[in-house]
């Protein structure tokens, strides 16, 4: 349908799993698409592959931790695309298995840096280009961990409470400049993040269970909500939590 024709969009993390699925989604509905993360070859397939079934797509390694880097990406998107339209921060880092009184300083400050700190560092740095053109969108990638309380996973799930609060004070800043932003809140999906809980049939069936659609979900059924919540049919939507996580959180 190109819902996403003519527009320019930046995803953070877009090497593998959910930002994977959404800058490969992106491209089929006609955005040109930026994707940055740590491991430049990784990122460099998924370019290769989007330009060989005939989309617009750069790569661009580095971290959101690096203000430099960030800067950089966004002037790279301006120069090479003319514009940035969308906005995903999905760039994430997860800390699981100790409870609080055992996580030590380096991973609290790690998980912050990346999941929070990265994720204000890049708005900050796409809103003004936003502004100049009028509008934009912005989705934020956060988690079910943000919604509820998780056992053994007190910073990550600490960063995704403060991105969904982060996510609906920006809306409330910028709405009537015409930039929308919205979160959304993924349960466990199969993503490499998930991959030593999935892979193993002992822990992952009870986790599985409390499920009631009983399975885990997939980065392109994610993607497909971030579709609509880029695109122009979610132009009334902005400041919204959005959890898709198989009726996980609604029990």
């Amino acid at each position: 349908m190109e819902r996403l024709n003519g527009k320019v969009a930046l995803i953070t993390g877009g090497g593998t799993g959910i930002g994977e699925a959404i800058a490969r989604l992106f491209a089929q509905e006609g955005a040109a698409v930026v994707i940055t993360g740590r491991r430049k070859e990784i990122l460099e397939r998924v370019v290769g592959e989007i330009e060989r079934g005939r989309g617009r797509a750069l790569a661009v390694a580095g971290t959101v931790t690096d203000e430099a880097h960030v800067q950089s990406v966004v002037a790279q998107t301006l120069r090479t695309f003319g514009k940035l339209s969308i906005l995903i921060n999905n760039a994430a880092i997860g800390a699981f298995g100790k409870a609080l009184h055992e996580t030590d300083d380096a991973t609290w400050d790690e998980q912050l840096a990346v999941n929070l700190t990265g994720v204000f560092r890049m708005t900050r740095a796409a809103v003004p280009e936003m502004l100049k053109a009028g509008g934009g969108t912005i989705v934020n990638v956060s988690s079910v961990a943000g919604l509820i309380g998780f056992p053994l996973s007190a910073a990550y799930s600490t960063t995704k409470g403060g991105l969904n609060a982060f996510t609906r004070c920006v809306a409330m800043d910028y709405a009537k400049q015409g930039i929308r932003c919205n979160a959304v809140c993924p349960g466990l999906v199969e993503t490499p993040m998930a991959a030593g809980l999935l892979n193993d049939s002992t822990r992952a069936a009870p986790v599985l269970a409390t499920y009631p659609l009983g399975r885990a979900g997939t980065p392109d059924e994610v993607a497909r909500l971030v579709l609509y919540l880029a695109s122009d049919e979610s132009a009334w939507v902005t400041g919204s939590i959005f959890p898709i996580d198989g009726g996980l959180t609604a029990q």
